[in-house]
Parts: structure tokens; sequence; C-alpha cells
């Protein structure tokens, strides 16, 4: 069983560079792309005593913005979208792989939301990361893959993130994987030609599942 999909992972390298270009504007003063655009629970709500604005677009952009204090952070990153987004692009295809990779950072954020304090700021594309993690595992599994080793990579990174003193986002981790997990599941089991509409109502429907967890919590959204 294979799913069809595209030689050239174009979305990957597109992800990697732009990624880059946004690291390097961090660094340039006067702009404060950090603070422009990392998220935090409260940019969620808006209007919450604190002067802080409803500005939910940040569930997103955070996840193109890295520590400019830890360069491991990026290069880390970066590095395992370059190993497994070519491997995962080829076979889903430009825009399902673009949707995963989009969607899992969302649900990072979305498990920020509802696991951390609400003034936590988050950067950086774990969520994202973990998502293509866990549909790997999901396709590869589907596929008849050997996984072992990478389901002990993931573990590993899974117990790093709940070690005291480590400043890692473990709610961006899990909520990441559990999104990918569920789009792996979508993508490997519609895989079929006749399958593609359903394929595309049941990504849309967990997206906007996922928004609406983030209107549950945000009263900014029904205002």
């Amino acid at each position: 069983m294979r799913i069809p999909g595209t030689a050239t992972p174009v979305v990957t390298y597109a992800l990697i560079g732009f990624t880059f270009v946004v690291f390097a504007l961090q660094w340039i003063p006067g702009l404060a792309v950090t603070e422009n655009f990392l998220y935090a629970p409260v940019f969620t709500w808006g209007d919450n005593g604190l002067g802080v604005p409803y500005e939910p677009w940040r569930m997103l952009t955070s996840v193109f913005l890295h520590s400019t204090g830890f360069f491991l952070h990026i290069v880390l990153n970066m590095y395992t979208l370059f190993i497994f987004g070519q491997v995962l692009e080829t076979m889903l295809g430009r825009g399902r792989f673009l949707a995963l990779y989009l969607i899992s950072g969302f649900g990072g954020s979305v498990a920020v939301m509802y696991l951390a304090s609400p003034q936590t700021g988050v950067v950086g594309a774990s969520g994202a990361i973990f998502g293509l993690l866990g549909a790997f595992i999901v396709i590869q599994r589907k596929l008849g893959g050997d996984y072992t080793q990478l389901l002990v990579l993931l573990g590993i990174n899974l117990v790093i993130g709940f070690l005291p003193g480590m400043s890692i986002s473990w709610q961006a981790h899990v909520g990441g994987l559990v999104t990918g997990i569920l789009v792996g599941l979508i993508f490997a089991n519609t895989r079929r030609r006749k399958q593609a509409a359903l394929q595309v109502i049941l990504t849309c429907g967990l997206a906007l599942g996922l928004v609406a967890l983030v209107a549950v919590q945000a009263p900014g959204l029904t205002r």
C-alpha cells in the first residue's frame, strides 16, 4: 500500500527557508518580531484586565518563531523537519503535508491554551514537528513499515519535555502529537481516489473542531 505524492519536497524546503528568515528578523532591533508574534493563552482571551489584546492568530504565527537564546532550538526543529518532511511530503503530496504541519502546530497551541498558565509565552515549531512524527508512525503502521526506533525517539523527546528545569512546552508537544496522529489516521484511511472528498471533509472537520475548542475557552471569539 502506498500513498501517492510528489517527488520534490518543495513545501518542506519552503517551510525551513521561511522559518530561518523569520528567525533572522527576530534578531533585528526595533522590529519586536518575537514579542509581536509569540503565543500565550491570554492572547486568545483578550480584555482580561491585563491590557492584553485579542490576537488569536498568534496560535499559528508562534510556530514560525524560535528562541533567540538557544540556537539549537531552531537547528534541531528544522533538522527534524528536513528529515521527516521530505519523506512525508513525498508520500502525502504538498497540500496534505502542509495541512498536516499547520494543523498540528495549531493543535499544539490549543493544548498550550488549555494546559499552560495564561501568561506562559511559547515559540517554536515543536508542536508541528511532533505532529509530523505522530502522523509518520500512523502511516508507517498502515504501510507495514518498522517504526520502533521512531517510537523510542518520540518517547525520549516527550520525557525531556517533562523534566524539571527544562524550558520546553510539553503542552505543545503533546497537543501537536495527538493532532498529528489524528490527521495521519484520516490520511491513511482515506487514501483511495474515490475517498478524496471524504478526506478533505474530515481534515477540515478536525481543523474546525480545534477552532471550536478555542471558542469554548475564548470569550473574544464570541463577542
